[in-house]
């Protein structure tokens, strides 16, 4: 009987044996990773932000000056109230297309240069945009391939002759003697100012350009600076 339940026993633990033998570990579905996998993948790098462009402003006081100058050209029939209006940015396109400049109606730093309006320091540090100009009078620059290698023949840059606000002033003194400008004294070259210098250089044999050049000083009798006479 012993014997018996021996062999039973045996038999039994060697089927059992077997079986487990044929059991096979499932397969790892496709597209799983396990947890040691995934530790070793190294983690992605964010992608740093993009830096915006500053954006051009001008202030309330340089659209009041712009206001009062569109007045002055009949471009504009408000107030100088240093608020954009729609009657404003008609007249700021007007005076656009009358000065090569694409009509976006926006006062940005081409505009404002354009009408001899000072910049803030902080509009200075913004560069003007290739696309303030009209398409007909922007210049093609040429590809880093097409630049023209540079030779010992080439001509120095030719230098551009500026007036001091002393000396505007000094011309617009001269100018109102001789009744030619009624406006102020403010040092600045606005449109009243090269009218008045048009009709002087008109009078004295000059070239009429309204700009306050070497020549114009002279017959004035306006002194230059150190920096004017090496030009």
């Amino acid at each position: 009987m012993r014997k018996l339940l021996f062999v039973l026993f045996v038999s039994l633990i060697c089927s059992v044996s077997l079986k487990a033998q044929d059991v096979k570990p499932s397969p790892k579905p496709v597209g799983t990773i396990t947890v040691a996998e995934a530790k070793s993948v190294p983690a992605m790098a964010p992608k740093p932000a993009a830096k915006r462009a500053p954006v051009f402003r001008p202030t309330k006081d340089q659209i009041k000056q712009v206001q009062a100058m569109l007045k002055q050209k009949s471009l504009y029939k408000g107030e100088a109230t240093g608020t954009y209006n729609t009657e404003t940015r008609a007249g700021i396109k007007s005076f656009q297309k009358d000065n090569g400049l694409k009509q976006t109606g926006k006062l940005n730093r081409a505009t404002l240069e354009k009408m001899n309006i000072e910049l803030t320091d902080s509009q200075k540090l913004i560069p003007i945009s290739e696309s303030s100009y009209a398409s007909a009078d922007t210049k093609e620059k040429p590809t880093k391939t097409e630049k023209p290698a540079a030779t010992s023949d080439a001509k120095p840059k030719k230098t551009i002759f500026k007036a001091t606000a002393d000396q505007i002033k000094e011309a617009q003194k001269a100018l109102k003697a001789k009744s030619m400008y009624s406006g102020e004294e403010t040092g600045k070259l606005d449109d009243a100012t090269r009218d008045g210098l048009k009709k002087y250089q008109e009078a004295n044999g000059l070239k009429v350009t309204g700009a306050l050049n070497q020549l114009t000083l002279e017959k004035m009798g306006i002194a230059l600076t150190d920096k004017q006479k090496e030009q």
